[in-house]
């Protein structure tokens, strides 16, 4: 099947190949749901009419898979030529709350963007200057449990309160111990998920004053992915957005070495969710609302198209990649698809199989391309060659 790819279409600007998404003509139209006609669902498991939503807020989490959300998203919007909100260098001043100033290119007044995706902390009445009223909002989490070891590992050097305590053991047996909440860094030491969405601490304890929060949540943000059900999630998102299936077609990014991924055991988890309380009640609301979204899109019809995005993903792994997976960084000669290597913990990438065609290389170089990279070549697009510092060689975020 791979071999044939590349003879299925004569040029991207033929007749034959102006439908559908841009970026994935012609590579992609031997596989399921190839050649779908743009603003109509690409397949007969989503029946729905609509049209692709092409205004877009993403909440970016840490430590939640959100890099290959924000990867589709880049691939989308570049494709299409529309407007990113980008800030100056990687992220929105995190850990301060967003601000419309920080986006590059903004003026009161002035014309809005299309897709706001990079790291931030949530601010509704900010974003709402930069985006249009029209604009989706979808996040993502993960379970307290395994984010909070994941982001251990990550933000170490950076978190004071897991850098004296030396282990996660060791920080599990007393965590108080370590934590001082107004040391600059601990906001990655406790309710990660909590503080990216902008909240504070409920003012009252109580479930009265924690339904109130997750109400006005569910209002901003319809759609919120859960990490453990990664697929899953992408098919309610393409529904959700109208999109064809093979945007949402993704490799995974940011993803570390699993040599370096200690496994919690039960007690283990245990106690990261009850440090993480607020966390934790925020995982579950969205996880039961997940559920809800699962069983009205219909259980079955999620189990096909599951199959098909994964036979997708398989193909393109096995046509795009090197060795048809993730590799060290260290394997990987091209810096402009080598991923930042930051923390303790050793990032993998992708390199690309040699001998591509120039559409298939395209294709694939825009699926195996790291955030920071990317990011770079939209802010070159928008604003000019010399307008961003560049990724490469940097050592901060």
């Amino acid at each position: 099947m791979v071999g044939g790819w590349g003879g299925l279409c004569p040029s991207l600007t033929s007749p034959l190949c102006s439908r559908g998404s841009p970026d994935w003509l012609p590579l992609l139209r031997s596989l399921p749901g190839g050649g779908a006609e743009e603003g109509a669902p690409s397949s007969p498991l989503s029946p729905r009419p609509c049209q692709p939503r092409r205004h877009i807020v993403f909440l970016k989490t840490h430590k939640t898979g959100s890099s290959t959300i924000v990867n589709l998203l880049h691939r989308f919007g570049e494709t299409r030529g529309l407007r990113f909100a980008l800030p100056p260098r990687y992220q929105f001043g995190y850990p301060h709350p967003f601000q419309a100033r920080r986006v590059k290119g903004y003026r009161p007044g002035g014309p809005s963007f299309d897709i706001l995706c990079h790291h931030m902390r949530f601010d509704l009445p900010e974003v709402q200057k930069v985006m249009p009223p029209d604009s989706f909002y979808f996040s993502i989490v993960r379970d307290p449990g395994s984010l909070a070891e994941s982001a251990f590992s990550y933000y170490r050097g950076v978190a004071p309160a897991f850098r004296r305590a030396g282990s996660l053991a060791q920080f599990l047996v007393a965590p108080e111990r370590f934590y001082d909440p107004a040391e600059r860094g601990n906001h990655y030491a406790r309710n990660l998920l909590w503080f990216d969405f902008g909240l504070a601490p409920p003012a009252t304890p109580g479930p009265e004053a924690m339904r109130a929060v997750l109400a006005r949540l569910d209002r901003t943000f319809p759609l919120v992915l859960l990490t453990e059900h990664f697929d899953e999630s992408l098919v309610l998102l393409r529904e959700a957005l109208c999109w064809a299936e093979e945007d949402v077609d993704a490799f995974r990014h940011n993803g570390r070495n699993p040599r370096a991924v200690r496994p919690l055991d039960p007690a283990q988890a245990a106690r990261l969710r009850a440090w993480n309380a607020l966390d934790w009640q925020l995982y579950a609301h969205f996880n039961r609302s997940f559920w809800r979204r699962v069983e009205a899109f219909g259980p079955a019809r999620l189990r096909a198209e599951v199959a098909r995005l994964r036979e997708r993903r398989r193909a393109l792994a096995e046509h795009c990649l090197q060795g048809g997976g993730p590799v060290e960084a260290a394997s990987i000669p091209d810096k402009q698809i080598r991923p930042f290597q930051f923390g303790q913990a050793q990032i993998l990438g992708y390199a690309l199989r040699p001998g591509l065609g120039p559409a298939d290389q395209q294709l694939c170089t825009r699926m195996v391309t790291p955030e920071l990279q990317y990011k770079d070549r939209l802010d070159a697009r928008q604003f000019g060659a010399n307008s961003s510092e560049g990724a490469a060689g940097r050592g901060g975020r």
